[in-house]
């Protein structure tokens, strides 16, 4: 068989050159899956429980905090052990987790299994980015990326609307027994998946988890990390406060505010199709540039006209939507480009930060500043400026000059 130009010699005996993609797929869809089937529930788990708001928030917050630390462990560990097992061991421990969330019978056993959960769904993450890097190069790699960013768009599309169709069916519960389901299913094909990595780090724990120190140590990875990261905060405080603001503050009913969500979120499928049409035409530095300021200039809408209706809210946050996932090619695809070696421990870093500055976003929400629909306005403005900056200074030094090309 031909080797494909951009592709590795690694062959999917039984998921093939299609069936990788749509598993790459499913993996990098481990964390919508996770947090938007149940959005809808939100409001109604507060009540059910009989707690505050924040303690119910506490089941996406602590959810992306353990992620991001079980991420930092489980890149490196499919470094030295490969992929194939870490993602068997995580999934399998995601679909049990899934079950126990459905059966928790207070919120403090829920956040508990929401823990569990996000630690099994890390595996998935830092090893399908893995994998990507394993398989593909050069602007394969890149267009890779996209075709995998805007195919996984499907799920935040579709997770809210089923969440609640779940809702008039069954309870909160609903959203988790299908978690469970659908974990069990990716295990299946974890089964029929061929390993890629071709080079195991050598050594014990303590050698195999320094290896992101030794990844963290390249500065040229690291500053691109801070950057790319930091701007991921706005759509993630928006994912936070999305139920509260359509449900509470525009007072839409749980069914309406699934197809408000599920709009803004199909808006993620431009954003890489746009990117490749016009890499073709405009620098990568300069496109960088375009996701930051356009993110700032619909933060100022945002926080102004975007709270006057619903309508309002969802197209005022239209642009900010498009170049979350606009910039995703491009940033990936420099952060992975750092990078010769320890693949996976580069991808649990770029996982893992970003859902930290994920959670810092949603924390904002969370702390009961007045407005979230300002507030989040707000996010966007400080965000877009920040990064750009950082962009912009970052690539007038040596360290980062030969990105402006």
């Amino acid at each position: 068989m031909n080797q494909v130009s951009g592709e590795t010699a690694v062959v999917q005996k039984y998921l093939g050159g299609k069936g990788l993609i749509v598993y790459l797929v499913l993996l990098s869809a481990f964390v919508p899956m996770s947090t938007d089937l149940y959005l809808p529930a939100l409001p109604t788990m507060t009540k059910y429980f009989d707690v505050p708001e924040v303690l119910t928030n506490l089941t996406i917050i602590l959810f992306f905090v353990f992620y991001s630390a079980a991420t930092l462990v489980w890149g490196p560990l499919s470094d030295k052990h490969g992929r194939r097992p870490v993602l068997l061991v995580g999934l399998i421990g995601y679909a049990a987790a899934s079950l126990l969330c459905a059966l928790a019978p207070n919120v403090y056993m829920l956040i508990a299994a929401r823990i569990l959960q996000a630690i099994g769904a890390a595996a998935a993450s830092a090893t399908a980015t893995a994998v990507v890097k394993d398989v593909y190069e050069g602007q394969t790699l890149e267009k890779r990326i996209a075709a995998i960013q805007s195919i996984s768009v499907i799920v935040p599309v579709v997770a809210p609307m089923l969440g609640a169709l779940l809702l008039k069916i069954t309870d909160w519960r609903g959203a988790f027994y299908v978690q469970a389901i659908l974990g069990a299913i990716i295990v299946l094909m974890t089964f029929l998946f061929t390993e890629t990595i071709q080079e195991r780090s050598t050594g014990g724990i303590f050698t195999t988890m320094g290896r992101l120190f030794v990844v963290l140590r390249n500065k040229r990875f690291t500053a691109l990390l801070l950057i790319f990261s930091l701007i991921g905060a706005t759509f993630m405080a928006y994912i936070s406060a999305s139920s509260y603001i359509y449900q509470d503050f525009f007072g839409l009913s749980g069914q309406v505010y699934s197809y408000f969500f599920s709009f803004n979120a199909a808006m993620m499928f431009v954003g890489p199709i746009l990117y490749i049409r016009l890499s073709s035409h405009f620098s990568r530095f300069a496109l960088v540039n375009l996701s930051f300021i356009v993110t700032a200039a619909a933060g100022v809408l945002l926080s102004t006209v975007g709270q006057l209706n619903p309508w309002l809210f969802a197209l005022t946050l239209l642009p900010t939507t498009i170049m979350g996932s606009f910039i995703a090619p491009p940033s990936r695809f420099l952060m992975l480009s750092q990078q010769t070696g320890d693949t996976g421990s580069a991808s649990s870093l770029i996982n893992a930060v970003g859902s930290i500055a994920g959670s810092v976003g949603m924390t904002v929400t969370s702390l009961n500043f007045g407005n979230l629909v300002v507030v989040i306005g707000v996010l966007n403005v400080v965000m877009g400026l920040v990064c750009g900056a950082a962009w912009l200074f970052f690539t007038s030094r040596p360290l980062l000059r030969d990105l402006r090309g």
